[in-house]
């Protein structure tokens, strides 16, 4: 093997026919060296210094020629310290999760060969409007012994869920952190926020020593099965912006990945929705006011009416929103209607981290309940709430287990709870199979019907010269917005010729007494038949009004009746 001068760019360990090359960024006047080891081996086995190039500011270079990458590990030592390298594609030494390494011993940097088979894979591009999204922790998701999985807590054990996502409904996936980053230390870091090699896939979260495949395997099973691979970056602020685009760019190329959730604070948002290379890759971040005003709503608060309005009929591709009721942060589905208070006693911190206020409702009874009204009312406000996020315009984003009741106990931050209370716990899924069904059903009542999700954001404008706007809202009087603030219900009508679809009105009634609706006049002969509800989900058979000028909806209670 000898030395060459090697290339600046890109930063990191770059294969090439001859050899490797690598490059890293390093203060000026400060000593760096490469250190190469042998695969596994204790102590390096060549030292090459790396020197300063007058004209390539910071960033230094070197080629190895005759390196077999798969024989070959690395790492950086700058002023006398041995680092990792910050665009380490992957990293050894970090393969059991939660296993501390030895003092004083560094993880190092795998050479990366860029030789998979994508087997003509590409991105999906499924339209914003198309998708339902569905929010999951990678080790999390299958590592609780119910989950039947084979390869526990990874990248393939999603990919053996793949048919009960399929079967859900589901079109995308919304991935916590899955670069490298430490989980030891004073708390078990169990999301992964915090400091981390971005370009590097987590060791721990593969079932073999090649997590690199393991991702890119999993990401070309979701494509193939239709559903889109969303990966959540949340960079820190030290991170640079340049280094941001490239790590996303990254991302895209080397794995196929369909999109980002990234936080707007500490990237720069905007520019990567403008980005030429990203035009077809989803550029998404978190807002809370949709989670906000629809649990306000959904337990009964006063003057949510025009909040509701707004976030029902509005369509979120243009500005990068997705809509949930719950995600990882907060409580579950079931805790949201179990606990008025969190419960974050074994976090060790007395209680103190986490949100102080859920908008949440007990419906009763603090934690679990045997008491009949208490379950029936919890099992209606889940339902109710599962109506209010898949009957929105817009992209909705299911949290993980909420379709088969998984419980945290209470816990609303389990950033640190590597265990039971942060795994799903897959046994609920045969229990609360009802809930499975009426999600699924939802999901494909929704698909069904191009009304309910539209491409375009409504505005109240008829749009066919029909006499009739796309949407409009409705009270106990035809075409009169409840404009009370104790108002709790709401009529909203869908005008679906305007979109080749079955007209539908939703009749949303959160007040805890039953409520009367006017509904609108049909064009064409055509009659207003009962489709869905709370209480019974999506019907075999609508069933046709005998009153169709006005319908009586139970109290906490969401009807959708179709006209044709």
């Amino acid at each position: 093997m000898r030395t060459d001068k090697g290339r600046i760019y890109p930063l990191g360990a770059l294969v090439l026919e001859n050899g490797v090359n690598f490059s890293v960024a390093v203060e000026q006047g400060k000593k760096c060296e490469l250190l190469l080891y042998k695969a596994g081996g204790k102590s390096p086995f060549w030292n090459i210094e790396m020197k300063e190039e007058p004209n390539h500011g910071m960033l230094r270079a070197i080629q190895v020629e005759g390196l077999k990458p798969e024989e070959w590990e690395y790492n950086f030592r700058i002023d006398g310290a041995e680092c990792l390298d910050p665009y380490v594609r992957a990293v050894s030494g970090k393969k059991n999760w939660g296993e501390p390494l030895e003092e004083g011993k560094v993880p190092r940097g795998r050479i990366v060969v860029d030789d998979y088979d994508w087997e003509g894979d590409t991105p999906l591009q499924i339209p914003y409007e198309e998708v339902v999204a569905y929010s999951l922790h990678v080790r999390g998701f299958t590592k609780h012994s119910s989950s039947k999985v084979k390869n526990k807590g990874t990248f393939l054990g999603v990919v053996e869920k793949i048919p009960y996502m399929r079967h859900l409904g589901i079109n995308q996936i919304h991935l916590m952190p899955i670069y490298e980053f430490e989980e030891n230390g004073k708390y078990k870091n169990y999301w992964g926020y915090g400091e981390a090699y971005w370009f590097a896939p987590k060791a721990a979260y593969a079932k073999s020593h090649d997590q690199v495949k393991e991702l890119r395997d999993m990401v070309k099973s979701c494509h193939r099965s239709g559903i889109e691979v969303i990966l959540n970056l949340p960079f820190t602020a030290e991170v640079s912006h340049s280094n941001i685009v490239e790590c996303i760019h990254y991302y895209m190329l080397e794995f196929h990945v369909d999109g980002f959730i990234v936080n707007p604070c500490c990237t720069p948002f905007e520019e990567l929705r403008k980005d030429p290379l990203l035009s077809n890759t989803k550029i998404l971040r978190q807002k809370d006011d949709f989670q906000d005003i629809m649990r306000r709503f959904l337990k009964g608060d006063e003057g949510m009416i025009d909040g509701v309005m707004w976030w029902l009929r509005h369509t979120t591709g243009k500005d990068g929103v997705f809509n949930y009721i719950t995600s990882h942060t907060g409580f579950t589905l079931n805790d949201l209607v179990s606990y008025d208070r969190k419960h974050n006693e074994l976090n060790g911190e007395k209680n103190q981290d986490g949100p102080d206020y859920n908008y949440s409702w007990n419906c009763g009874a603090e934690g679990p309940s045997r008491k009949k009204a208490v379950v029936e009312l919890r099992k209606n406000q889940i339902k109710n709430a599962c109506m209010l996020l898949l009957f929105a315009q817009g992209m909705p984003c299911i949290h993980a287990g909420d379709e088969f009741l998984n419980s945290q106990k209470g816990n609303n931050n389990v950033y640190c709870q590597d265990n039971e209370t942060g795994w799903l716990n897959w046994s609920k899924e045969g229990e609360e199979h009802w809930l499975f069904r009426f999600v699924r059903d939802l999901i494909a009542f929704r698909r069904k019907h191009p009304v309910l999700h539209c491409k375009e954001e409504l505005a109240g404008i008829d749009r066919v010269a029909s006499g009739v706007p796309d949407i409009s809202y409705h009270g106990e009087s035809a075409w009169q917005v409840p404009s009370e603030v104790s108002s709790r219900q709401l009529g909203i009508y869908y005008y679906g010729e305007a979109f080749e679809d079955v007209s539908c009105f939703v009749a949303y009634n959160m007040h805890w007494l039953a409520h009367s609706f006017a509904l609108p006049a049909l064009t064409k002969k055509k009659k207003w038949y009962l489709a869905v509800s709370t209480q019974d989900g999506v019907l075999e058979e609508e069933i046709l009004l005998e009153n169709q000028k006005e319908v009586i909806v139970d109290e906490r209670t969401i009807c959708i009746f179709i006209g044709r």
